[in-house]
C-alpha cells in the first residue's frame, strides 16, 4: 500500500486517478493543482502522477526531486525542451512518462513496432485518432506514441518522415512517411488506429478506449511499478515486461 499524490486533480484525469487509488487499496495522498505547492505534497506521497499542463513540468520534477519521490508522467503536449527536463530529473529519481497510461495501448505500440519491422516502406503507414471536444493538442500524445514505435522499427525519425494536416493539391503520398490525421468530437475518450496500407491489402491495428478509468488503472499500475525502480527514465512497456 501506498501513499500516491496526484498533480492536476481536479481535472477529469484527477478525479478518476483519486478513484483508483481508493478502489485499489492505497492511500490517497492529496492533490495539488495550479497554485498549489506540489513541494508540500510530495512530501507526503511515496510517488506522484501528473496529468497537468506542461508550463507546470519543471516544478513538478523539482518538488518530486526534493522529496526524493518518483513520478508517472501522463501530461500531453510535451516539446523538446520538457523531454530534456525529463532526462536531467531522471538522474535522480525513477521518472516514467507516457502518451498513454493504458496498458492496452502500451501493447498496441508493441504491435506496431513488430508490424512496421517486418513490413517493408511499400507499406504506408497511417494513425488516425478521435477525441473529445475538449482536446486542445493535436496529434494527440497516444497518436504520437504509436508512430514514434512505428518510426523506431523503421530505424528512421519521426519529425523526418510525419506528415499532418493535409490539404488542398498536395501532390502524391511521400514514400516512406507517417501519417496523421485528428477527429475532435463529443465525448469520445480516445480512439486509435493504425493503418499498414500495402498493395492491394491493409492492416489496421486499432483500441478504443471506453472510459478514462483504464488510464488511471494503468497510472497507478505504473506508480506501483515505480516505487521499486532506481533512478531512471522508464516507459509502460517496461511496466508490461515487453
Amino acid at each position: 500500500m501506498a501513499n500516491i499524490g496526484v498533480i492536476g486533480s481536479k481535472g477529469a484525469m484527477g478525479e478518476a486517478l483519486r478513484r483508483v487509488i481508493e478502489a485499489s487499496g492505497h492511500d490517497y495522498a492529496g492533490g495539488a493543482d495550479k497554485g498549489d505547492d506540489v513541494g508540500e505534497l510530495a512530501k507526503v506521497s511515496d510517488a506522484l502522477v501528473d496529468f497537468s499542463a506542461p508550463a507546470a513540468l519543471q516544478a513538478n520534477l523539482d518538488a518530486a526531486k526534493r522529496a526524493g519521490v518518483p513520478i508517472v508522467i501522463g501530461t500531453t503536449g510535451l516539446e523538446t525542451k520538457h523531454h530534456a527536463m525529463i532526462d536531467t530529473a531522471a538522474r535522480e529519481i525513477a521518472v516514467l512518462q507516457t502518451g498513454n497510461t493504458s496498458l492496452g495501448v502500451t501493447l498496441l505500440a508493441h504491435l506496431v513496432r513488430e508490424a512496421a519491422g517486418r513490413l517493408g516502406e511499400d507499406w504506408d503507414i497511417e494513425i488516425v485518432e478521435m477525441h473529445h471536444r475538449r482536446k486542445v493538442d493535436a496529434p494527440s500524445g497516444t497518436a504520437l506514441l504509436l508512430g514514434e514505435a512505428a518510426a523506431k522499427a523503421r530505424k528512421v525519425s519521426l519529425d523526418d518522415v510525419s506528415e499532418s494536416g493535409r490539404d488542398g493539391q498536395t501532390g502524391p503520398r511521400t514514400s516512406g512517411a507517417i501519417g496523421f490525421a485528428a477527429l475532435r468530437g463529443g465525448t469520445v475518450a480516445g480512439d486509435h488506429s493504425v493503418i499498414f496500407a500495402g498493395e492491394e491489402e491493409r492492416i489496421t491495428l486499432s483500441h478504443s478506449a471506453e472510459n478514462r478509468t483504464i488510464f488511471a488503472r494503468g497510472a497507478i499500475r505504473a506508480a506501483e511499478w515505480l516505487r521499486e525502480a532506481e533512478p531512471g527514465r522508464y516507459s509502460m512497456e517496461e511496466v508490461l515486461g515487453i
